[in-house]
Order: C-alpha cells, then sequence, then structure tokens
C-alpha cells in the first residue's frame, strides 16, 4: 500500500488560461467542501507487478485456411489442420481448443490415435509431431524431421502404434508411435512395381491396410498403379495399372473390393480376384454425347465406400466430379449415392476435406454410416445421412463470425446479468429452421462452468451493415442477438440521382459502436458517415424514423500553417474556395443530400433493437462527407456527440435537434494554441458562436435540421487510375478520395513538388531530406499522424480518408489534368474488412545519402502522400513490392517528424460525456463533453440541461467550448474519471423503461436517472475528482477544478499506441495500453506507475491493430485472422484459474469390442487376420533407420511454460503453480479412488460378517 502526493509549481504553463466561456449553466450553489489541492490527494494503490501476467485464453471462430479434419470415432472429438500451422480441436459444446505449431507450416494430415488422446500431425515442412491431448492444453511430445523425402501421405491403423508414412518420392516408411523413431523397413517404389516398367510411379498418394488382412498394406501412386504390399512376405501380392491419376481410394468393410477416385471424374471399382480390369467404371456426373465420347468431367478428388445394416445398398460419397460445361456455373457440390438414388449438395465454398462418421471404429465390420462432416474454405457444416432429405446439423459454435467480414469489435464485461437472457429471448426468433432434430454428434470431451463467471458481451460490426451481439461468458462464445442497420435506410435504385451512384458493395458497413448497456442504448456509425441510434424494446412497433441532415465540414483556411510572411503562391485561394449560404445558386440539390436515404414511410420493427434516429454527413461540392471519427452517447443527457477531420456535431436525442456543430478550429475559441492563416472577411458566413449558446429549435422547426457552413472541394482521380492492390486493401474505415498525383518539374521545384499533404489527412509530417522555403514551426507537442495511412488505406479509430493515386515512377511528367468527380462515379468502394488489412513497410532500395528509404518508410508509416501545392500538378512514387516487410511499427520522433510545414486537419479522435468541471471557477460539477483531438489537444464544453423532465423535452439545452485544458504528445485515445480516493467513476445514465411497454394511468412514466457525482463518494477531500487522460504517446492525471497536472507518464517514445483503456482489475483500476511495436502494458492510476510490459506479438497487420480492445476482469481480444477472434487475459488471478475453465479433451471411455462373426464365417476366413507388427518393424527384425534420413526431436513439456510465462520469477511462479494444479488433481483423483476402494472394502467385510454368523453354529449338512 503506497500513498502518493505530488506537488507541481507553474501550474499556468500546462493548461492555458484566460479563456472566456460563455455561461453554461453551472449549478449554482454555495460548495459544501472546500475544492481539493494536489496536497489533499491520497490514494492508496493495491496493484503490484504480481497481480498482472499476459496468457491466451481460447479462440473463437472459424479456422482461418483449413487444410485437412480428422475425427476419433470413439472420443468423439474433431481436429482441423490450418495452413498457418494451427490445430482446432472441438468436442462438445465449450469443449473447444486452440494449439499453434511454432514452425508455423501448414498441416497436411491429421491422425487420431483412436481413444488414446493423442493426435499425429505432418506439416508441410516435412516435420511429424505427436500431440498429448490428456491435458487442457495440448502439448508436442515428440517430433519426427525427414531430410531427404517430403510427406505425402500417413495412415495408422486402429490400435497399432505403427505409422505408415508415404513420400514424394514413392517410398513408404514406417515410424514407431512410443519412441517416434524410424523403422528399418522400408518399402522402396522401385520394389513395389514392376522392374520392366520404366516411368516413376509418383508420390503416394495412399496408404490403408486390408481389412481382411492388417499383413497387406495398399498402397496407391499419383500416377494410377495400385499396389498390395505383403508386408510379412515383403513382396506385391498384386499390381493394378489405370491410365487416369487417382486421388483416393476406399475399402469395401469385407476387404474383397476397393473403389478408387481417378482425374477425370469416374470412379473405378476393383475385385481382388481379378484385378486386371475393373468390375465397373462410372461417370457420375458425365454423360455420353452423341457423338460417342464421355462428356470431360473435373476430379473426384475424394470418395467415401460404406456399407450399412439397414440397406443392403452401400453409400458412395464423393466430392467434385461435375462435367465441365455444367460446373461454370455450378457451385461446389457433395454427391451421395445410394443404391439408384443420387442427391447432390450444393456448397457455398468450396470443398476442403470431407469425413463419413462411422458407429464402429473398426475397418472390417459393417460400417453404418450416420453424418458426413464437410471443411469447406470459410465454413464448416454436417449433413445427417439417417434422414432422406439429409438435413444439416445447427452448428453449436460461432463459425459465422466471418459471415460478414468484421469491421469492428466492441467487448463488455460485467454487464447487468438480465441483458444476456432478453438479448437470447429475442434472438431466438431469428434462428433458421429446417435442421436435423438429432444431437450433434461431435459431443466428445467435458466442460463444466468455472467459479468465477460473469456476463460477458462480445459487439461484432460487419461489412454488410450488420451488428452481432456475442454471449461471452465463461471463455465461450454463443450467438445472442442479429442487427442489421441496412433495413433503416431506402434500397439504392439506378438513375435517382446520387442513390443511383451508391449502388455498390458495402455501404452500410460499421465502423464503430457505440452502447450502454444499463440503459440499453446502442450507437452504430457506418461508413458512409452516417449514425443510427437504437433503443431496446420487447414489443414490435410501428415507428417513424427522426433524420437529420448535417453539413460539417472544413474551412479551406482554418489550417494549421507558418505565419502569414511565407505566403507561397502555391497555396490555394482562398477565395475560391469561399462558401455559399444555403439556396444560393451555386449550392445544387445534389450537395443538400446525404449518402444513403432514410425510410420516410413509418416502419414495423420486431422486438429488439429499434431504429429511433438517423444523422447524416451531407455531399458537399460534390464530394462525399468525410469519415467520423469519434463517437460517445449519454442516455442521462439525452445527447450524442460524434467528430471527424472536420469539426464536432452534438445532437439532442430526446428533442430530435441538433445542439452544435462547430469546425475544430471553433473550438478552441481565444485560446488557439497554433498560429493559422488568417481568415478571409466573409459575408455570408453564419457564425457557429449561436449554435453553441442556443439550441436549433429557435431555428428550424422541421425534424430535419441542416446545418451549412463552407467546406472544401475535393479532387478524385477517375477509376481507371486506381490500382487494383489498392482497392482490395482498402479499410471499411477510409472511403477513398484519391487524388490524381503527377509531377510537372516546370511548376515548381523538386523538393517543395515532393510535398503535399493529403486534403483529408489529419496531421501530416515533414521529411528529414526535404528542404522546402520558409521557415518551420515547431509546435508545443510531439505531433503525428494517426495509424491511418500504410500503403495508402485508413486504418485506425481516429483515421481519415485518405488520397491515394496512382502509382507512378518518379519523374515521368503527364501533365496537368484536372480530376473531378464524374456524374456516374460511386463514392464508395467495397468495405473491405478489419481482418482483410495487412501492412508492408518497405525499405526502398534507391537511396539519396541514406535519406531516400527513410523518406520512403516515414511516407507509408506517417501516411504522407507526396504532393506539390499545385493540385493539378503532384506526382507520387511507387515503391517495389519485392522489398522487405516490416513486422512492427515504428515512429522517427526527428525534430522534422516533430513539426508542421503545411496544411494539416485537426480531427476529433475521441469523446466523453460526464460530470466535471467546466472551468477552473466552478464549485460543483456540472454536465461536460471531453473532446480529445489529434493534435493531443484536450477540450472541456460545459453543457447546462434542464433538471426537470418536461423542461428537458421543451428548453433548449446550451453548452460551448471553454477552452483548452491540456496538451499532450500525440492522438488523444481515451478519458476517463476517478474520484479523490481512486475509484472509477461511471458516467451518468438512464435506468432502461421499454419505450413501447403499455402505459400504467396511475403511475406516469418518468425518466430514472443513475448520476455518479464526483463528489458524492468522498468528503475527506472535499469536491473535486481526476480526469485521467491518454494519448498515443503519453497519459497524464489531472486534478478537476484546478485542471493541475499530478501525474505525467511518456508511454513510448519510439513507438505509438493503438487502444488504451481504463478498466478494473483485482477490485482496482489500471491504464491498459497496446502498443504498435507489439507491447501490451499497464499503468497503474493516479500514479501512472509502470506495472507490466511485454512484447506479446508483432504487429504484422492492421487487423489487430483496427480490432484490439481491452476490458474489464483483466480480459481483451482482437481479430487474429479475418475468420477468428483471439481472447487473452492479462491478470495473473484469471491465468491461474484458467485451467478450470478449459474443457477436458480427452475422456476415459471402454474401447467398443470388435463383433464375433461366428464360427462358419471365422472358419471360411471371415476374420481378420492379426500379426505382430513389433516382429517385423522392431528394430531386432528390421534394424535401424539411417540417422540421415530422419531426425528426432524431443518435444516442450507442454504450452505452460511458454512464452506467456514472461520468464523470470513470474515465469517460475507460473510453472509451479501449475505443475502444483496438475498435481493436485492427481491427488484428487487418487482420493477418490482409495475412498471408493475403502468403501467397498467396508462393505465386503460386513458381509463377509454377516455370513459368518448366519452359518456360524450350523452343522456341515446343514450348510
Amino acid at each position: 500500500m503506497k500513498k502518493f502526493r505530488k506537488v507541481l509549481d507553474g501550474l499556468s504553463s500546462s493548461s492555458p488560461g484566460g479563456v472566456a466561456s460563455p455561461s453554461c449553466g453551472s449549478a449554482a450553489g454555495t460548495p459544501t467542501a472546500h475544492a481539493p489541492t494536489p496536497q489533499d490527494i491520497h490514494v492508496q494503490e493495491t496493484l503490484v507487478s504480481e497481480n498482472f501476467q499476459i496468457c491466451k485464453t481460447v479462440r473463437h471462430g472459424f479456422p482461418y485456411q483449413p487444410t485437412c479434419l480428422a475425427f476419433d470415432p470413439v472420443q468423439k472429438i474433431l481436429a482441423i489442420g490450418s495452413r498457418t500451422g494451427g490445430i482446432r480441436i472441438l468436442g462438445r459444446p465449450g469443449v473447444d481448443c486452440y494449439s499453434q505449431h511454432e514452425s508455423g507450416a501448414a498441416v497436411l494430415q491429421l491422425q487420431f490415435l483412436i481413444n488414446e488422446g493423442a493426435l499425429v500431425t505432418a506439416c508441410a515442412d516435412d516435420t511429424l509431431h505427436l500431440w498429448n491431448l490428456r491435458q487442457r492444453r495440448p502439448a508436442i511430445l515428440h517430433s519426427l524431421k525427414f531430410n531427404r523425402e517430403r510427406i505425402t501421405f500417413c495412415h495408422l491403423p486402429f490400435q497399432s502404434k505403427w505409422l505408415y508414412v508415404g513420400t514424394e518420392r514413392g517410398n513408404t516408411h514406417i515410424v514407431n508411435i512410443e519412441s517416434f523413431v524410424l523403422s528399418g523397413y522400408v518399402i522402396m517404389w522401385n520394389k513395389a512395381i514392376e522392374l520392366a516398367t520404366k516411368a516413376h510411379p509418383g508420390p503416394v498418394v495412399h496408404l490403408s491396410d486390408s481389412p481382411k488382412d492388417e499383413g497387406k498394406l495398399l498402397i496407391g501412386f499419383e500416377s494410377g498403379t495400385v499396389v498390395q504390399w505383403d508386408l510379412r512376405a515383403k513382396k506385391v501380392d498384386f499390381r493394378i495399372y489405370y491410365d487416369e491419376a487417382i486421388h483416393s481410394v476406399s475399402w469395401h468393410h469385407e476387404g474383397k473390393q476397393f473403389m478408387c477416385s481417378h482425374s477425370d471424374g469416374s470412379l473405378t471399382m476393383w475385385n481382388l480376384r481379378n484385378t486386371a480390369r475393373p468390375i465397373q467404371i462410372t461417370y457420375p456426373h458425365g454423360k455420353i454425347l452423341k457423338d460417342g465420347r464421355k462428356e470431360s468431367c473435373k476430379p473426384i478428388l475424394k470418395v467415401e465406400y460404406k456399407t450399412s445394416r439397414n440397406s443392403s445398398e452401400p453409400y458412395v460419397i464423393f466430392s467434385g466430379g461435375l462435367s465441365y460445361d455444367k460446373s461454370g456455373g455450378r457451385r461446389p457440390t457433395l454427391t451421395i449415392m445410394h443404391g439408384k438414388a443420387i442427391t447432390v449438395l450444393e456448397m457455398d465454398h468450396p470443398i476442403v476435406e470431407f469425413l463419413v462418421l462411422c458407429d464402429t471404429p473398426y475397418s472390417n465390420e459393417v460400417q453404418d454410416p450416420y453424418a458426413v462432416v464437410v471443411l469447406l474454405e470459410k465454413d464448416f457444416i454436417v449433413v445427417d445421412l439417417t434422414q432422406s432429405n439429409f438435413p444439416i446439423f445447427e452448428n453449436p459454435y460461432p463459425m459465422d463470425i466471418h459471415e460478414s467480414p468484421v469491421t469492428c469489435t466492441a467487448y463488455f464485461a460485467e454487464c447487468p446479468p438480465d441483458i444476456i437472457p432478453i438479448l437470447y429471448s429475442i434472438g431466438a426468433k431469428q434462428k433458421k429452421t429446417g435442421y436435423s432434430h438429432k444431437e450433434w454428434p461431435v459431443s466428445g470431451g467435458t466442460w463444466t462452468l468455472g467459479s468465477q463467471t460473469y456476463p460477458e458481451i462480445i459487439v461484432t460490426g460487419h461489412a454488410d451493415g450488420t451488428v452481432k451481439f456475442w454471449d461471452a461468458s465463461a471463455i465461450t462464445l454463443q450467438m445472442l442477438y442479429k442487427l442489421k442497420t441496412s433495413k433503416v435506410f431506402e434500397k439504392p435504385k439506378a438513375g435517382e440521382g446520387r442513390a443511383g451512384e451508391l449502388v455498390e458493395e458495402d455501404p452500410y458497413a460499421v465502423q464503430m459502436v457505440s452502447w450502454c448497456p444499463h440503459s440499453r442504448l446502442f450507437c452504430v456509425v457506418g461508413i458512409s458517415a452516417h449514425v443510427i441510434l437504437y433503443r431496446f424494446s420487447k414489443h414490435d412497433a410501428n415507428t417513424q424514423i427522426v433524420s437529420l441532415e448535417v453539413r460539417l465540414q472544413f474551412d479551406s483556411e482554418d489550417v494549421i500553417s507558418p505565419s502569414e510572411a511565407e505566403n507561397n503562391p502555391c497555396f490555394s485561394d482562398p477565395s475560391s474556395h469561399s462558401p455559399q449560404p444555403p439556396g444560393s445558386p451555386g449550392s445544387g440539390t445534389q450537395d443538400s443530400l446525404p449518402c444513403l436515404k432514410v425510410k420516410s414511410r413509418p416502419v414495423r420493427m420486431p422486438p429488439g433493437y429499434q431504429a429511433e434516429m438517423v444523422v447524416q454527413l451531407q455531399w458537399v461540392d460534390g464530394e462525399p462527407p468525410q469519415q467520423i471519427t469519434s463517437l460517445d452517447i449519454n442516455s442521462a443527457y439525452g445527447l450524442l456527440a460524434f467528430g471527424n477531420c472536420n469539426g464536432l456535431t452534438v445532437v439532442d436525442f430526446l428533442q430530435k435537434t441538433i445542439l452544435m456543430c462547430m469546425g475544430t478550429l471553433d473550438l478552441y475559441g481565444a485560446a488557439d494554441p497554433y498560429q493559422r492563416l488568417t481568415r478571409s472577411p466573409r459575408k455570408n458566413r453564419q457564425s457557429t458562436s449561436d449554435f453553441c449558446m442556443r439550441g436549433l429549435s429557435h431555428f428550424y422547426s422541421d425534424s430535419k435540421k441542416r446545418i451549412r457552413t463552407s467546406y472544401q472541394s475535393l479532387t478524385e482521380l477517375s477509376d481507371n487510375q486506381v490500382s487494383m492492390d489498392m482497392e482490395k486493401s482498402k479499410s471499411p474505415t477510409s472511403v477513398p478520395y484519391p487524388s490524381s498525383l503527377h509531377y510537372d518539374p516546370r511548376s515548381m521545384p523538386e523538393p517543395v513538388a515532393s510535398l503535399r499533404a493529403s486534403h483529408c489527412s489529419p496531421v501530416f509530417y515533414l521529411l528529414d531530406n526535404v528542404k522546402g522555403p520558409g521557415r518551420k514551426l515547431s509546435l508545443p507537442t510531439d505531433l503525428k499522424t494517426d495509424l491511418d495511412h500504410v500503403n495508402g488505406h485508413c486504418t485506425s479509430p481516429t483515421s481519415q480518408p485518405c488520397s491515394v493515386g496512382k502509382p507512378r515512377i518518379t519523374g515521368v511528367s503527364e501533365g496537368p489534368r484536372l480530376t473531378r468527380r464524374g456524374p456516374g462515379r460511386p463514392p464508395f468502394r467495397k468495405a473491405q474488412s478489419a481482418a482483410c488489412m495487412e501492412i508492408s513497410l518497405p525499405v526502398s532500395s534507391h537511396t539519396e545519402g541514406g535519406h531516400a528509404s527513410r523518406r520512403a518508410m516515414l511516407q507509408q508509416l506517417h501516411g504522407v502522400s507526396m504532393y506539390s501545392h499545385d493540385e493539378h500538378h503532384t506526382t507520387s512514387y511507387n515503391w517495389s513490392e519485392r522489398e522487405s516487410r516490416e513486422n512492427s511499427f515504428s515512429r522517427s520522433r526527428s525534430s522534422s517528424v516533430s513539426s508542421i510545414d503545411r496544411d494539416t486537419k485537426e480531427s476529433v479522435t475521441t469523446l466523453q460525456f460526464g460530470e466535471s468541471y467546466g472551468r477552473k471557477g466552478d464549485a460543483l460539477p456540472t454536465a461536460c463533453l471531453w473532446v480529445g483531438t489529434s493534435l493531443g489537444v484536450v477540450l472541456l464544453l460545459p453543457i447546462s440541461i434542464p433538471t426537470e423532465e418536461e423542461e428537458r423535452m421543451e428548453e433548449p439545452i446550451t453548452m460551448g467550448p471553454s477552452g483548452t485544458v491540456l496538451m499532450l504528445k500525440g492522438s488523444v485515445l481515451r478519458f476517463a474519471f476517478l474520484d479523490c480516493g481512486g475509484a472509477l467513476i461511471q458516467s451518468p445514465y438512464e435506468v432502461w423503461r421499454d419505450p413501447n411497454g403499455p402505459e400504467d394511468p396511475d403511475r406516469p412514466r418518468r425518466r430514472k436517472l443513475i448520476n455518479f457525482s464526483p463528489s458524492s463518494s468522498q468528503e475527506a477531500c472535499g469536491d473535486g475528482h481526476l480526469a485521467v487522460v491518454c494519448s498515443e504517446k503519453q497519459a497524464k492525471v489531472i486534478l478537476m477544478p484546478t485542471q493541475a497536472v499530478l501525474f505525467t507518464h511518456n508511454i513510448t517514445e519510439s513507438s505509438f499506441l493503438l487502444r488504451a483503456d481504463v478498466v478494473s482489475v483485482c477490485n482496482s483500476v489500471c491504464l491498459a495500453c497496446f502498443c504498435a511495436n507489439g507491447h501490451i502494458m499497464t499503468l497503474s492510476l493516479p500514479s501512472l506507475r509502470p506495472l507490466m510490459d511485454i512484447n506479446y506479438l508483432p504487429l504484422t497487420d492492421l487487423r489487430i491493430a483496427r480490432t484490439f480492445v481491452f476490458t474489464n476482469g483483466g480480459q481483451a481480444l482482437y481479430l487474429s485472422s479475418p475468420t477468428e477472434i483471439q481472447r487473452l487475459t492479462y491478470s495473473q488471478e484469471m491465468t491461474d484459474n484458467l485451467q478450470d475453465m478449459l474443457g477436458e479433451l480427452f475422456t476415459p471411455i471402454e474401447t467398443p469390442e470388435a463383433q464375433n462373426k461366428g464360427f462358419l464365417k471365422g472358419f471360411f476366413g471371415g476374420n481378420a487376420q492379426t500379426f505382430d507388427r513389433e516382429e517385423l518393424f522392431g528394430e531386432a527384425a528390421a534394424g535401424k533407420a539411417s540417422r540421415s534420413l530422419a531426425q528426432h526431436i524431443p518435444g516442450p513439456m507442454g504450452l505452460e511454460n511458454m512464452k506467456a510465462a514472461a520468464g523470470g520469477v513470474v515465469g517460475d511462479l507460473a510453472r509451479a503453480r501449475i505443475a502444483l494444479d496438475q498435481r493436485g488433481e492427481r491427488l484428487g483423483e487418487l482420493e477418490e479412488r482409495t475412498a471408493l476402494m475403502m468403501n467397498s472394502a467396508e462393505t465386503f467385510s460386513t458381509h463377509a460378517h454377516q455370513v459368518m454368523l448366519k452359518h456360524k453354529d450350523k452343522k456341515w449338512y446343514q450348510l
């Protein structure tokens, strides 16, 4: 327990004063206690470094880029391998385990040791791995690396410890599973084929032992050759040659015949009695043409030949085989042939692999298939074979996270306990029907609800405008409710003005969400610069959606720039962008339109979240509005605020009016810390100060309030100038407004021509080797862009659209060109998911004294588009795609990067409503809006809200800026408020009430507000509170209302933060940060003392940056792939309890006994012949294999002592705890068994004593 006290001098320099503030209705009255000073702050901090530990918990979603599939028919668990080296093992709901090969090599094949609790994986780096599944976190026991041959196929017979391994050279090796060493027994390809055969048979594509005799091994080669090898005699029984390549082989359970699938779409049936030719050749989807030729068909990649007790007809199930003529417009298919009935199941995605699930693990028994597991590229389905219509099972796993690409995430822990049941009850009505009524067949493992569980909800936004709510309690994931935001808008129709231009993919993509679980208000920001407000109701309703339109724009003169002495002729003429008032001839009707059209008729809405209001930004000068970068909503105040690079808008959603719409510059008032260009006088400009002091209900009576200010027109290049690579890598949060980039050496000097900031870039940096005219303007803080523009596309939550030109070679002149948007040009491109963003940080090979490569790096890293100040003569650089990639972000902090020499827009990056002190002189807290900008400036806007409910619905709200509070390095990311005791102050909220519920005439409906005032929970130090402000570079804690900076901590110098949240951990609060260099850090509050700094993962793609989020309870998540969500914990307490929360993969089950086929069948050779493989493959009989052929690698002790344990004392303690947990589990099991044995012994003793007493006095003949 530590007490912190800090006294700072010279506070006036840290917070600019002398700012005139309009009267904002601060609560009147005399304070009951004095305002606290820094000397009065005594906070006892309880968090220490030992409370924190990074550990991955669970991964949800569909395995990304799956490659193979395996199933244990006894344990009933399923494994999926992926191209990135991952393994997902699935059982009953709750049993979901993810493991990763350290090499990252693709998993080619999986083989379960059936009912043994082990798994063999064959990877693309020609390594075999043996995984132990008898622990909650699987670990590698052994590895075997092949040095001279490539692995192509593996086969492990049931209840055998010898694994057959086929290679690309056509050889077959045998591996002992127990010791994981090669046997000296090898089947060479040249011995398997005839000596007269001149051609190599190709790689081994199939291995299987005969169901009739385990001593016979069937080997299939790619060229079409099939060989049965007698393992005892070490010779070939028969050889089969076929003209077409073989893809798979499947035995009949009696072992007398087998079926092959071929590359020409044919199936061949072979009988062992006559192997000269197949007994049957069929083309299931090929017809004979009129000229007698057969249709050419696609290959049949896999076939399964299964028999059934209930039918004399076998099941033949295969993938592929469609004719080329038919398959052009058809989707991938799975065909089920049962007798004369042929059923073709069309799939939405290509088939990776399928498995037929059977009741018995024995290959020589009637198989009785009951289901087919189909692994697709982007889906996973199970087909019920027991019903004639072959329905699919309802998937209990969250495999549809990527149904539409994920564009944003939100994570809420410790939610109200009633929110999950009510969302589930509403969402249950949205579920599809027609599923199989049988139980999910993958039902292995055990899982119990952990002791430490609390309601958790994950919200995902998607590119098609849908929002999904997921129950994430107890490290599981279950779909709760799905919301479609596109239903608010009319469907765009071609030829209807601006709406006709929007017939493009993903105009409804979700950019960010804001949710209050207590009031159940939900707000969605879309890529089309719209904000939708939803209220929750248990009843359906016919609702008229209120639509408000805002003309939020950016003045061309309101830019950060050098002093007036540097009036460079390259600057645009301010008069050319002078605004026009509404109704003037220059402002066409199209500029008054938003991007999307809200439904004007009453809309019937089902129970759940119902749209109440839509706020849209309008087009200006033929250009779309800027993207929204920040959002906050407060149900108690009835206010909604959002901002972008042009300014801030505040909406009163109770009165359905726009309260304030101001440019970023106007928020400063007289306290602007930057020197900017002087404004030209404007005759028609309407003062924005009028808006901040009076509600707009005084100006407009119509429900659509339109605010028009000036806007700078943008230029954009034509469609053919957008490169396809950039098109594929766009972020959904960045609407492309590309500028045509050209170069004209006659127009200006090269150093000047090589520098021009994007019109939409919020902050722009100088590069080291630029020596443009004029002097630099050094700002009071290090400035930089948000993580916005890497490779020309937007990525940061605070990012703005960037100008992207078609890459061109430096120095190529293309002459002037005016590029304006054409009337038929769609303003929006496809919204790529956050999952699809990748980063490439090239290093140029063309160096000019070491500066050119640095300039290339900085250009992509800081989002700088190289440009001149002439609108029609610009240039860009084309960086080679062959140049190396960087695995982490870094930023140079040179003086030139920390200054601004040209136009820069300042965007609103974060907003927060709360009870605070609007000015230094305020005695009591009032409603305030905290505003953070991309230049690191914190602004405070006091709000005067009527207290009575009737007045609140009628009287206007007044608010206005009170000046700058403080400045930080980098863009502001997060605000939070603590009381003087260090406890987190929650934002006020309104208790939820059903807006469509029945009204009681005796009890009128009134709003119930819950207010967490800073003065309500503290008496010792009087009124006041602490404000925590975190930027991309540093964090500060300030004391309100004095605005004294108590603590400052520079979090990073060489990198920058992507995410920062104030969270509760171990009954205390801390600041959790995720840095661009992959570090996760926690800082104590309020002292900002570093508690943890762990290099968690290199930031190799922007998907992580876009979706990483912290929450309470020491948890976090991010999108680890386009289809998967990775959850992790940074709490030592949860890491210790994680073993109890995970499911058990292995459960002791008796292996089913083989069926007794009777005396006659056995006498006449019906039973399978068994033999001792140890006698053939053991070292005594076969000798040792060559050491150079394969290398044995002992596996690590397990995943628990891996990188998550950070090493040192903490790592040793973690390993000790895990070892103790495992030992405790074993001791607990031993104790239970001992107790059972003692009970059994006592029972036996009692019965024996009773028998003895009963027969004690009887004669022997009486017994």
